[in-house]
């Protein structure tokens, strides 16, 4: 089976440093999508690097609009036909923040637009791009070169937040980041568990939490973060990798933050 790759969206912050650690570390196939400048993207991607441009693709992709999400994976279906094709690792990372203090900062719309990007885009991304994955028959791909750079098993990654996290709550806020993440990991929960019936050991779902990375995501809560704590997006890429090649069988429909520790439901 030859392998590939997919990181939705890779338009900035982490999907981008993603993308550029993944088309360094790997040989295969990298697809990356985006909802606009496609061809800006492909050239900032590739800047610098002198892997073969071949190998990266720039699809259009909107998780807000179910149709982009559909054609992106009709195209993926007639580059990689998943009868010899099978999809190795994929980052899906969306993310929208809107940070409530109180109640009375909610609102409808924001929040709706939150579970919309963090929560509902995701699941679409499962519903079109699960078909890709490896069957609970497949053979094992035993081709150590094409393999270098992947975990050995076919991880789908979701990003989700320590935030998230229910029994970690002691601070309040954020209420709909907070309830969307914990949402990012129900979902992943129970596509792990799909997996385990449709694929057994050779695919499973995970989620991550790269703590509080240097993107316009987190620019405004920066000054309430210890030096130590607020991270380059390449470093977080390269150790979010490294968790997802480590996890493992064990490790599966489990949050695992950017040290490879697990974040309680």
């Amino acid at each position: 089976m030859a392998l590939w790759t997919l990181i939705s969206p890779a338009s900035r912050g982490i999907g981008f440093a993603l993308a550029k650690r993944v088309l360094q570390t790997t040989s295969a196939p990298v697809v990356v999508t985006a909802r606009k400048d496609l061809d800006k993207i492909k050239e900032e991607l590739l800047q610098g690097e002198d892997f073969d441009e071949s190998r990266l693709k720039v699809l259009k992709l909107d998780v807000l609009d179910e149709s982009t999400v559909a054609d992106a994976a009709a195209e993926c279906k007639s580059l990689f036909p998943p009868k010899s094709h099978q999809l190795q690792l994929s980052f899906i990372v969306p993310g929208l923040l809107f940070p409530e203090k109180s109640p009375s900062q909610i609102n409808y719309d924001d929040a709706l637009l939150t579970f919309r990007t963090n929560t509902l885009g995701p699941m679409l991304m499962l519903k079109h791009f699960s078909p890709f994955l490896p069957k609970k028959n497949a053979a094992p791909n035993e081709n150590q070169d094409e393999m270098k750079g992947f975990p050995s098993i076919a991880t789908t990654a979701i990003m989700s937040a320590r935030v998230g996290s229910i029994s970690d709550n002691r601070l309040g806020g954020w209420y709909s980041y907070r309830a969307s993440k914990a949402g990012v990991n129900q979902l992943v929960k129970t596509f792990d568990n799909h997996l385990r019936t449709a694929s057994g050991d050779n695919a499973i779902a995970v989620a991550l939490h790269p703590g509080t990375v240097k993107t316009d995501l987190s620019k405004d809560f920066w000054g309430n973060v210890k030096k130590d704590k607020l991270f380059e997006r390449e470093w977080v890429a390269e150790r979010l990798i490294d968790v997802v090649k480590g996890v493992g069988v064990d490790g599966r429909g489990k949050c695992w933050d950017w040290d490879g520790k697990e974040v309680s439901p």
